[in-house]
């Protein structure tokens, strides 16, 4: 059962038929000269999903997902999917493509999504690409670099030791390369451990290797981002959190816990406290408590995060009920930027 949009409230408004991009047209011939990829992005719940829909139509394309837990199979409700009825709609591509017990790397990713780009390119379509996991979107505007896989013993030994002595990892960073740990705040653990890991094993500094090995796709990007104030945006986040316990989260945690699930799917929002809910470690209450609370922090790291991506032309869409009428000021937005372009 899918919980973030439902498929009757989304009908075609009348933006539909009002002025087109130029180039669109039937073929879409200028914009696939230009290699234009569009991209949508936001924290979760400001309602990107039933915009993305409308937009998709108005542009007669396909979507490409930016989401990380989106990919895995099975869970649904945990990572608000698009219902089976909207994908039917429109082409969803970067879903459902690999099962829980997969660890699934960002370079990877990367590899898959250049692949629909220049398909979709081909067929005349410009790809819409919407979600919010900053590191995805990141890889594409700015460049994967290729670094070495993750070893979990280091990782585990890492985290030891900061369990045991707070502070050692960026104390450790600032050693092996000062410029990289001027760019990680000092409790963000998962990405010092990362940074260590690729200084130990690639045998160099991460900063000096990332000048050195990133490249970017090779498209132009049009970044449309959507905001709400903090307050609505949290009231959405625990609506939505209700509405998916309502429609059988507990149950679909359950069944993750039968499939071999990789590190990465049981640290997932959502399912990782249901779990303790379900090992009898918290009350239900409380983990739904966290979920609320963890959701927000996350929608927090994501405005942080996107605060420092460049070009983003952002839309504030508090108060706004209707997607119709925040994919009609999308739309507007495209016009401006692609004419200036085009024209």
């Amino acid at each position: 059962m899918q919980v973030e949009v439902q498929a009757q409230s989304l009908s075609q408004p009348d933006f539909f038929i009002s002025g087109s991009i130029p180039g669109l047209g039937s073929s879409g011939k200028i914009l696939f000269m230009n290699k234009y990829v569009i991209i949508l992005l936001g924290p979760t719940c400001v309602g990107k999903t039933e915009v993305s829909i409308l937009l998709a139509e108005r542009l007669n394309t396909e979507i490409i997902s930016a989401d990380s837990m989106q990919i895995y199979r099975g869970m649904d409700i945990g990572t608000a999917k698009p219902s089976l009825e909207l994908r039917q709609r429109i082409t969803h591509h970067m879903i459902d493509i690999c099962e829980p017990s997969e660890e699934y790397s960002t370079g990877r990713y990367i590899e898959e999504v250049k692949k629909i780009i220049d398909k979709l390119h081909m067929q005349g379509k410009i790809p819409l690409v919407v979600g919010g996991t900053g590191l995805y979107i990141r890889a594409m505007t700015g460049g994967l670099f290729p670094a070495v896989s993750a070893q979990w013993t280091l990782r585990e030994e890492l985290s030891r030791l900061e369990d045991e002595q707070p502070g050692y990892l960026y104390q450790y960073l600032k050693e092996l390369d000062p410029e990289a740990a001027l760019k990680i705040m000092p409790g963000d653990r998962r990405r010092l451990i990362r940074a260590i890991e690729v200084c130990l094993l690639m045998k160099g500094k991460i900063s000096e290797l990332q000048k050195e090995l990133t490249r970017p796709l090779p498209y132009k990007f049009i970044k449309i981002g959507l905001t709400r104030q903090r307050k609505e945006l949290y009231r959405l986040i625990e609506e939505r959190v209700d509405r998916m316990l309502e429609a059988g989260l507990i149950d679909e945690v359950r069944w993750l816990l039968g499939q071999s699930p990789s590190r990465t799917t049981l640290q997932a929002i959502g399912y990782k406290e249901l779990i303790g809910y379900l090992n009898g470690e918290v009350t239900l209450g409380e983990a739904v408590r966290l979920i609320k609370k963890r959701t927000k922090l996350y929608a927090k790291r994501q405005f942080t995060w996107f605060k420092k991506e460049p070009d983003i032309r952002w839309i504030d869409v508090t108060g706004a009920g209707d997607p119709s009428e925040i994919a009609r000021l999308v739309y507007k937005e495209l016009r401006i930027q692609i004419e200036g372009e085009v024209l």
